[in-house]
């Protein structure tokens, strides 16, 4: 069986595998069409993760050899066979490809014409094509003969013999034989193929050979010649390679003689000219150097070329790098600008392979030298030691000092004995101060510091002639929720309560009395010198309202208030600053049902009330709005008294029965369900005007309970009632006479039998 035979089977059994369904004698077809590149490695697959190899596909062999037109249908076409095939396999059999995308194209008939070509050619014109290749391939070979050593010569004619005593293949009995033996590739390239064990051969004997080079190898080259636009390299091979100056822009001073670094991209390209890259060589060698300086920690130069986001960029070794910002330098960067265009020492701190990223680091290199000198610090630390130092930050929360290679942190309720708002108030950046060291952890990494702790303590230099009931003036430095502080002197606060600003028990907002900087008097209320609390007073400056509550608000005593506030249960009315009363719910109408005092009053309406109840000890007052007019109850307690018959009107109906309102009397009375019938068995309803008979008045509890089926009903009881008597006096009547006559005729009959 034929090598490519072997190659078809191998394509048909993997179709099989992936359950395709391919016609196989058009898979036969594309695998004679592809050539030798079937036994190439690197060329029998296609990558369906390289675009450039797919851009390809698309050029050479769906435009140029199927004969489509460039659209987007193609590269659809192509992803379609790419999923066909299976996305988890990256690599795909060339000609397993090629089969889906002549398939999907139905282009079937390219390769029909070319096996019908193929099959009808004269063996002549076969021969007439082959001979000349031999003898081009005869004088390559000749040439390589002249190029190579002398000292090698016969080993390379060995060799070149032996391709030219390959015995050609015996021409085929009949058509079918004729094209599974038909050379293919010698009938599209026009050579003759070698085979591949003898090429490598050839290829080993031509590595010895001076100026043999490896693609992709770096060496070193010689700069033979200079132009206007190129560097012409000689590496010692059998030709130079050219090289863009570009790549040598780092570098004016390029002179011939030179010796440079290169890369071989290509022995040859397709005009056989051997491809050079310095700018290549020198990435390799450079990220060959960071690797070993990363590894080994090698301090290494680097030039910072620009800013960027969060730090900077730094030249090393060709290979821009990251430099954080955090990394500069010990003390906080506050100019980066300061470093561009700077050479400074680095040490590689990252290297990411796969990303290609480097990051450095400056500080690393100053944390090393200051490790010795911090340690020497720390083992001397002491509480209550004051050390000179320099503010090398300022936060919301506090000032970090540098002691000199150990940082402490002064907070903000450290810095000074007076309440501030930010650090900035009392320091500065870079500022040199004395601090006092307070406390540290077992490591001596955290350490506190102090610097108020150097001053007396402004409670100490308080006037000990200040006792409880003194007046004191001061500025308002906080206001919270519940009070506010005021500073009665440097240091010195004092906190008056919401409670202690005013005499009225509706207490407010501390917002509502003062103001952040006002200046305000107050009384001592209790001062505690070993604790330094002070609590302070502003209603005690005024006389309590209360003393005489009993002389201005006696019991009984009626008064107009201002609402102030209302809850579910009851109204609070302010008499006067500092004396609130509270009027509740059911004391606000004799007839209306409030259910909440929003619907009978609002915030701010004046409000006539009266003293019901005074407890001058828990400062309370008890209010009524309803007893400063006359109780209409009494009045209608005569009128509308049990039994008596009124017209009214059903102002609402509910499921338990109905309202009705009685003309111009400000009372309403209920209905219950089974009274709301009217003589015709209908019921009434919101709107009717009827007669209602009072069936419960109840003064005490303002109880009003009225029925309409009451008025009829009565009348049908009495008639009933009539009708009942009249019939028991008949059967009574009847029942007598009965029992005479039933007397009698047994008298006669007695008489009948003597």
């Amino acid at each position: 069986m034929s090598k490519l035979q072997e190659k078809i089977d191998q394509y048909t059994e993997e179709v099989n595998k992936l359950g395709l369904k391919l016609d196989t004698n058009l898979l036969a077809s594309v695998t004679k069409g592809l050539g030798p590149s079937i036994y190439k490695v690197d060329a029998e697959k296609v990558s369906s993760s390289d675009t450039k190899e797919l851009d390809t596909v698309k050029k050479n062999f769906l435009i140029k050899k199927l004969g489509l037109e460039d659209t987007p249908k193609l590269d659809e076409a192509i992803q379609k066979a790419i999923e066909t095939i299976g996305s988890s396999n990256r690599n795909k059999y060339r000609a397993i490809f090629y089969t889906i995308l002549v398939e999907e194209f139905g282009a079937q008939a390219v390769y029909a014409e070319d096996a019908k070509e193929e099959v009808e050619a004269p063996k002549e014109e076969v021969a007439a094509k082959e001979a000349p290749k031999k003898e081009e391939k005869a004088a390559v070979v000749e040439e390589v003969k002249e190029e190579a050593p002398k000292k090698e010569e016969k080993e390379v004619v060995a060799k070149t013999e032996e391709v030219k005593a390959e015995a050609p293949a015996p021409e085929p009995t009949n058509t079918q034989e004729f094209l599974d033996n038909f050379n293919w590739h010698k009938y599209e390239e026009g050579i003759e193929a070698v085979d591949e064990s003898k090429l490598e051969e050839f290829d080993k004997a031509l590595k010895g050979t001076v100026g043999f080079v490896e693609e992709r190898q770096v060496i070193d080259g010689e700069v033979i010649r200079l132009t206007d636009r190129e560097a012409i390299i000689d590496i010692n091979s059998k030709s130079e390679g050219v090289i863009s100056l570009n790549e040598f822009r780092y570098n004016p001073n390029l002179a011939v003689g030179d010796t440079v670094e290169v890369l071989v991209d290509k022995r040859e390209d397709s005009t056989g000219q051997l491809v050079l890259s310095h700018k290549k060589a020198r990435v390799i060698k450079a990220w060959e150097r960071v690797n070993t300086a990363h590894e080994t920690q090698e301090v290494v130069n680097g030039y910072i070329k620009c800013r960027t986001k969060g730090g900077m960029i730094v030249d090393v070794f060709g290979i821009e790098a990251f430099l954080p910002g955090s990394q500069i330098d010990v003390k906080p960067i506050r100019d980066y600008d300061q470093y561009v265009d700077k050479t400074m020492e680095f040490k590689v701190v990252k290297v990411n392979h796969e990303f290609k990223n480097v990051v450095v680091s400056h500080k690393a290199l100053i944390e090393a030298d200051l490790a010795e000198q911090k340690k020497e610090i720390i083992g001397q630390l002491e509480k209550g030691q004051v050390l000179e130092g320099i503010v090398k930050n300022i936060t919301s929360y506090g000032v970090f000092v540098d002691l000199g290679g150990v940082d402490g942190l002064v907070h903000i309720t450290d810095l000074s004995w007076s309440r501030i708002n930010h650090p900035s108030e009392v320091l500065e950046l870079d500022e040199k101060i004395n601090v006092v060291i307070l406390d540290f952890d077992d490591n001596k990494s955290r350490i506190q510091l102090g610097l108020k702790q150097l001053q007396k303590h402004p409670w100490e230099a308080l006037d000990n002639e200040l006792k409880v009931g003194d007046k004191v003036k001061g500025k308002v430095a906080i206001i919270a929720d519940y009070g506010a502080f005021i500073e009665v002197s440097q240091g010195v606060e004092g906190l008056i309560h919401v409670s202690e600003m005013s005499w009225s028990t509706h207490l407010r907002s501390a917002q509502d009395f003062v103001k952040v900087g006002d200046e305000v008097e107050a009384v001592i209320l209790t001062l505690d010198r070993e604790e330094r609390k002070m609590s302070l007073g502003m209603k005690q400056l005024h006389p309590d309202p209360w003393t005489d509550v009993t002389t201005k608000y006696p019991v009984g005593s009626k008064h107009t208030g201002t609402v102030r506030n209302y809850t579910n249960f009851g109204v609070f009315v302010e008499l006067e600053e500092g004396i609130d009363g509270l009027v509740y719910i059911s004391d606000l109408s004799w007839t209306t049902k409030v259910k909440h005092p929003s619907d009978f009053v609002k915030v701010g309406d004046k409000l006539e009330v009266e003293v019901l109840e005074l407890d001058v000890e828990g400062r309370k007052l008890n209010l009524g709005h309803k007893q400063t007019t006359e109780n209409p109850w009494d009045a209608y307690e005569d009128k509308f008294s049990i039994d008596s018959v009124h017209a009214g009107e059903v102002t609402s109906v509910t499921d338990k029965g109905a309202l009705v309102s009685f003309g111009d009397d400000d009372v309403e009375a209920f209905v219950p369900q089974r009274h709301m019938e009217k003589e015709d068995g209908s019921k009434i309803v919101k709107g009717d005007k009827v007669d209602f008979k009072v069936l419960e008045f109840n003064k005490e509890y303002r109880r009003l309970v009225v029925s309409h089926t009451a008025n009829f009903r009565e009348q049908e009881e009495k008639t009933v009632r009539a009708t009942k008597k009249k019939m028991d006096d008949n059967i009574e009547k009847s029942t007598l006479g009965d029992i005479s006559a039933l007397a009698a005729l047994k008298d006669k009959m007695d008489a009948d039998k003597k």
